[in-house]
């Protein structure tokens, strides 16, 4: 955790930042993600007028309506729309570049590399993204009925995603706990959240250096948006079942290598607080579970160094934590999909089951692609050589994760992949008034290419 920056407080103008930015989703969740590929903009551009009154806004959350609708655009989508060419142009190069070209920024290689991702991801005909999300299961006819109302368009990927039974995602952890606090939202902070300026995330306001990060332009289109990294990650629940029960002493000695990986219990208490037993009231409690930090644990014997939750936010146990932590933060919202593999199968069934993440941010380069790269696939930064991440590594049945210990340290070794990519995309989530913005463009005579357009 870092002390909350001084200053005014910033006014952001939530009537015109969607939703999702500023609102995590519910615990009880159910939604779905949608693809669209543009095939006449005209037609796209005039249905956009009528799906506006039904997108989400940061100020209309609470309003008596069972769901959130928010969409976003691929840059090849927005060159579809009619985004001239010098707008195109000022996007970030990571953003126009693609996700599926920055592979090897983001270490995806092996079983995740591009060339195996599930179609549409990484290719050239993802447009429009749409992200519903309600609190409850009926709560979904109404914006997948006005998702329906835009016309031009085809529907090229469509996955639903929804609260497991267990109210955990498939490997069983309570999920969504550490997220920052971005100064100046309707939220109300918690204990031991990172106060971060709301430049950070969203266009049009200061950041932890206290200037205006560089957006799209023009301000039009720019302002009150963030870049968004979509990420469909399948969980192989039978191998990190098999790993801990081949690698643990006893059945209860499953339960902590399983929390030395991630860094909590699997009820969501952190070890920091919870070193020994887990803790289910502590893990329940907001306002408790996430206040800790790591200065006073700098060998990790409480929290390894490697673990999970400790390279995703190292909090305060980096030199410079202020700098090193607070800007390189990122929104993200995460949602189970696929069903449960039945409590102690220990084989794949073939189902295909994970968890989509949505990071938003406004440098994808200095946010998410940092953290995958520096916190995530290397251990460098925190005196581990090449270790990578245990639980989300791409690991090749050689990975090693180091628990400190004392008087000897235990070693966890031939780590297999748990985790594999099945694809991703960058877009870009605009302000509500940049969303009216991009109606009114005049078609282009030939939908312009984008730098994707030549890979």
């Amino acid at each position: 955790m870092s002390e909350p920056t001084t200053g005014a407080v910033p006014t952001l103008e939530l009537a015109d930042i969607q939703g999702t930015v500023l609102r995590r989703r519910p615990d009880d969740y159910h939604g779905t993600y949608l693809l669209y590929r543009i095939d006449d903009p005209a037609a796209t551009k005039r249905s956009l007028r009528d799906v506006l009154p039904k997108i989400t806004s940061a100020a209309d959350w609470e309003t008596p309506r069972p769901f959130t609708l928010n969409i976003a655009f691929s840059h090849r989508g927005l060159a579809r729309l009619g985004v001239p060419p010098e707008s195109l142009a000022s996007f970030a190069p990571e953003f126009r570049a693609g996700m599926a070209s920055r592979k090897e920024v983001l270490g995806d290689s092996g079983a995740n590399d591009p060339a195996h991702w599930t179609p549409p991801l990484g290719g050239p005909e993802v447009h429009i993204g749409v992200m519903i999300i309600s609190g409850r299961p009926d709560g979904l006819h109404e914006p997948v009925e006005a998702a329906r109302q835009l016309a031009g368009v085809s529907l090229v990927y469509r996955l639903d995603v929804g609260v497991p039974v267990t109210g955990r995602e498939h490997f069983g952890f309570r999920d969504g706990i550490s997220g920052p606090y971005l100064i100046g939202s309707v939220e109300e902070p918690l204990p031991g959240q990172d106060h971060v300026q709301p430049g950070e995330f969203v266009f049009g306001y200061p950041d932890e250096t206290g200037v205006l990060p560089k957006g799209p332009a023009p301000d039009a289109l720019g302002r009150n948006g963030c870049y968004l990294a979509f990420r469909q990650l399948h969980a192989d629940v039978a191998a990190f079942r098999r790993y801990l029960r081949e690698h643990a002493r006893s059945p209860e000695d499953e339960e902590l290598l399983a929390a030395k990986i991630v860094g909590r219990w699997r009820s969501g208490a952190p070890l920091a607080l919870a070193p020994e037993h887990d803790d289910p009231d502590l893990g329940a409690d907001p306002r408790r579970n996430n206040d800790f930090r790591y200065r006073d644990d700098p060998r990790g014997l409480l929290v390894p160094c490697g673990s999970h939750i400790r390279r995703a936010n190292p909090r305060d146990g980096l030199e410079d934590t202020v700098v090193q932590t607070r800007i390189h933060r990122v929104l993200r919202r995460g949602a189970a999909y696929g069903p449960l593999l039945p409590e102690g199968v220990l084989e794949d069934d073939g189902a295909e089951r994970g968890i989509i993440f949505v990071f938003m941010g406004a440098s994808l380069s200095r946010q998410f692609e940092f953290v995958q790269q520096v916190w995530l696939n290397d251990g460098d930064f925190a005196g581990l050589g090449s270790e990578q991440d245990p639980l989300v590594g791409n690991h090749d049945g050689a990975g090693v994760h180091t628990v400190p210990a004392r008087p000897v340290r235990r070693r966890l070794t031939g780590l297999p992949r748990f985790v594999t990519v099945r694809g991703g995309e960058y877009l870009f989530l605009p302000g509500l008034s940049a969303l009216r913005w991009l109606t009114t463009l005049p078609d282009p005579a030939e939908p312009p290419s984008t730098p994707e357009d030549t890979k």
